[in-house]
């Protein structure tokens, strides 16, 4: 008899950021005859149903919507009470949900996803409850808000209570050991669809997506892909593109609540006729993109992990990011990538102009982070560990798993 699985996400599809992508590409891939899953999330978009199947997942949004909401939609009244509010709605939906037909399990998707678990397991206290740590933010980032420091003593709950932590980095693990977690917790990094972004894009399509993106033969490229929001720093590249010659192009895939305030810095950089912001991309089309690129850059000041560096290396590209989070434990400096350092464009312009002009140290580099996006974080592998390690020992009968 299948288990049952119920999942606290904040957000999902179509607002498919890293975390997101990876709870859809694991339970995509896990036969509804072993494991069903619900799920509870924003509805954010009132052109959304209340409740749809996606995949092998039971999706039901709660919580204010507007039609088409912006990014900055998102952090504005009345739309940002979602957030405020998620983990209580999210528990009261998830009471009525069980009534109906008992979950085995609580799945929360990140450390604030934790709260409506923490609620749950108020009355119910023998379900067993997984966390997933995908977090960004330093402990010491998180500290600093007011609304955190406010509930702090509670947060801790979020990690203590949980029966099982899975994190995708070294880094996020350690984060869980000094919020107070004592129990079992297992490392399984985000992955990589190979097949997908490891695919050589028809010439035809690479060619007419140059033609509208203005790209010359002689221009070179460079890619982020990331949400546009402070942590991540694409103003850093931005100021990087200043310094580099007039035919470095810059190709920003992803949006968010800095959109406006990034292209006001390019224009002020006088670098706008260089820079490409192109917004949302679905996740099938992104390796396009990145067939047009020379360079991957993302100067993170924090991160959990970042798919897309590994994406990026599964399609060959070599990639340029900062020693901070979770980024380490995939990214070694001359081997699989080049660290530059935090917040300094500088750094950022002399590691591409290294990519640029070393061409067997670049080849040496591609060939090895390649071969290990392949071996270690195809979505295969990372989906038979999760079974493994993850779901399968937080059921008491563990013959009906797997």
């Amino acid at each position: 008899m299948a288990k049952r699985i119920l999942i606290f996400s904040l957000a999902y599809h179509p607002f498919l950021g890293g975390a997101e992508l990876a709870v859809k590409e694991i339970t995509d891939r896990i036969p509804s005859s072993d494991i069903e899953f619900e799920m509870i999330t924003l509805r954010f978009d009132s052109t959304l149903p209340k409740r749809e199947r996606i995949g092998n997942i039971l999706v039901h949004r709660i919580g204010f919507s507007k039609r088409n909401p912006t990014p900055e939609d998102l952090l504005r009244f009345p739309m940002y009470l979602n957030k405020v509010l998620y983990p209580l709605m999210a528990f009261l939906k998830a009471v009525l949900l069980d009534r109906r037909n008992k979950f085995d399990a609580l799945w929360s998707i990140m450390t604030y996803m934790g709260f409506s678990a923490v609620f749950f397991k108020l009355l119910y206290r023998k379900i067993p409850y997984i966390l997933t740590l995908q977090d960004g933010d330093t402990l010491a980032h998180i500290k600093k808000r007011k609304r955190i420091r406010l509930v702090y003593p509670f947060l801790t709950q979020v990690f203590k209570q949980a029966d099982m932590v899975q994190t995708i980095s070294k880094f996020l693990e350690q984060f869980a050991r000094d919020m107070g977690y004592k129990g079992r917790s297992e490392i399984i990094p985000n992955g990589v669809d190979v097949a997908i972004f490891g695919a050589k894009v028809p010439r035809d399509e690479k060619k007419a997506l140059e033609e509208g993106l203005n790209i010359g033969k002689k221009d070179k490229v460079i890619v982020t892909a990331s949400r546009l929001v402070t942590k991540n720093a694409v103003d850093d590249v931005i100021h990087a593109v200043a310094m580099m010659p007039l035919t470095t192009k810059l190709l920003i895939l992803g949006d968010g609540p800095l959109r406006g305030e990034l292209r006001s810095l390019a224009h002020a950089l006088r670098v706008e006729d260089r820079v490409r912001f192109l917004g949302y991309v679905e996740q099938k089309d992104i390796p396009k993109y990145f067939s047009l690129a020379d360079v991957f850059v993302r100067p993170s000041l924090s991160e959990g992990m970042g798919s897309a560096f590994v994406e990026a290396m599964a399609a060959g590209l070599p990639v340029i990011a900062t020693p901070v989070g979770g980024i380490p434990d995939f990214l070694f400096d001359r081997i699989t990538g080049l660290f530059c350092e935090p917040n300094n464009p500088r750094s950022i312009a002399e590691k591409v102009e290294l990519f640029l002009e070393a061409k067997l140290l670049r080849e040496m580099i591609v060939a090895s982070a390649k071969k290990m996006a392949e071996e270690r974080y195809d979505w295969k592998v990372i989906v038979a560990d999760m079974k493994k390690r993850v779901f399968y020992p937080v059921f008491p009968i563990h013959k009906d798993v797997v």
